[in-house]
């Protein structure tokens, strides 16, 4: 049974109006034509459904029960075309991102807002958490994308690099670094120092491996976000590390910054899973970010 949505559509206009004139008016097509596809309709069925004569037209008791039937299938088809319309508009839609708390708490607030001044039907989902449990998100699907710092590339994932930025020492407005236009690593480190545990630090004393001692970098407290670290620094307990793009958040604090020398840089990605192309939205959301990045003045 090969049945198409021109007959399906010239079955429910004649049995609507029980005309072959005003059906053929609706659907823009010829008497002759929609004659043609109820006799193609018919053949596929194996069965008559509508009635002629040269009085009117009626629907068989088959075509009767069939209409109904017919019918909510092509509202059920439009109005699935629609929502395609929609979401390829950016009518509607969800887009589900995950981020670095520090990202999610100083920059994803602003992209969100901005992308909601354009597309306001849009949801977007933000999921704030550790670094490491970045790419485990994207892998089950719970997210759409994420973004975060450079990881070892796989083949399952696309990594588009978003931006690149160097690392600040953040202290208090009383501290004494805040003298010097430029912090030597050394320099910031002969402070108590607070940090964040696990992979962060790790990876920052390999970067700084024969540029300092390497028992220069023993925190005096280690925490896991960020923004506890800074407010441990606002308190008077040390200075921390971090990178440029908390500047809202350093300043909330009171707190200040300095570039630190030599240079150690961390570059982040958008993540995405090459097996699940993005939405409409998400792209949309993606460029959004890459366009708010770029024009900020800690993107080196």
């Amino acid at each position: 049974m090969n049945v198409t949505l021109r007959q399906l559509r010239a079955f429910v206009a004649l049995a609507q109006t029980g005309s072959f004139t005003e059906a053929a008016s609706r659907l823009h097509v010829t008497q002759s034509a929609l004659s043609g596809l109820i006799k193609e309709l018919e053949s596929a069925l194996g069965v008559q459904v509508v009635q002629r004569s040269t009085r009117k037209v009626g629907l068989t008791e088959v075509g009767k029960e069939f209409h109904p039937l017919a019918n909510r299938l092509l509202q059920d088809l439009d109005g699935a075309l629609d929502t395609i319309a929609d979401l390829k508009t950016l009518k509607r839609g969800l887009v589900r991102v995950a981020a670095p708390q520090l990202m999610a708490a100083a920059v994803m607030p602003e992209v969100m807002a901005l992308f909601r001044t354009q597309y306001p039907d849009v949801d977007v989902r933000l999921v704030d958490c550790l670094a490491e449990q970045l790419m485990p998100k994207l892998h089950s699907g719970e997210v759409d994308f994420v973004v975060g710092p450079e990881r070892e590339s796989t083949p399952e994932v696309d990594a588009v690099q978003l931006f690149e930025t160097p690392f600040v020492v953040v202290f208090p407005a009383d501290h004494p670094l805040r003298a010097k236009r430029r912090v030597t690593w050394e320099q910031a480190l002969q402070h108590p120092v607070v940090a964040l545990k696990g992979e962060y630090t790790h990876r920052l004393r390999v970067d700084l491996q024969g540029a300092v001692p390497q028992e220069s970098l023993n925190p005096v407290k280690e925490v896991t976000f960020m923004t506890t670290a800074l407010s441990m620094v606002a308190a008077g307990l040390g200075v921390t590390t971090c990178l440029p793009y908390a500047a809202s958040l350093i300043r909330l604090h009171g707190l200040h910054s300095r570039p630190l020398t030599p240079e150690v840089r961390r570059r982040f990605f958008v993540f995405t899973r090459k097996d699940r192309p993005l939405s409409p939205a998400a792209q949309r959301l993606a460029h959004t970010l890459r366009e708010f990045v770029q024009r900020q003045d800690w993107v080196r």
